[in-house]
């Protein structure tokens, strides 16, 4: 007989840095309706690419994750590129910026913005 394993789903995670920036960031634009989005499109030097923005709007097939009072907002499409990946945020001698670290990615290019499955 053969036993079934199950496993919650590990979703998209946002860091408690990356929340702290998000916050800051809205509190500047003074707009406390905005929510950070993160998505994937096709380009890069590695075939996809993340974006980040700023929105206001939730569509019904967004997934929404909150994280120390910040929403993080990703449409069905990037999804399924981002499971079980932690956004986070660096400071560093080449600025500043959104991250992700992916665990899908199969290679990803020099300045972290692109990848490939």
């Amino acid at each position: 007989m053969s036993v079934v394993q199950t496993q919650e789903p590990v979703i998209v995670s946002l860091s408690d840095n990356a929340a702290s920036r998000v916050q800051r960031l809205i509190a500047e634009e003074g707009n406390d309706k905005l929510k950070l989005r993160v998505f994937v499109t096709g380009g890069g030097c590695s075939g996809f690419q993340y974006g980040f923005s700023f929105d206001e709007e939730v569509s019904e097939d967004d997934t929404v994750i909150e994280h120390k009072g910040s929403r993080l907002l990703i449409d069905p499409l990037s999804y399924q590129y981002l499971v079980g990946a932690r956004i986070d945020y660096e400071e560093g001698l080449q600025g500043s910026r959104f991250t992700v670290d992916n665990p899908m990615a199969n290679t990803t290019c020099g300045c972290g913005s692109s990848f490939s499955i």
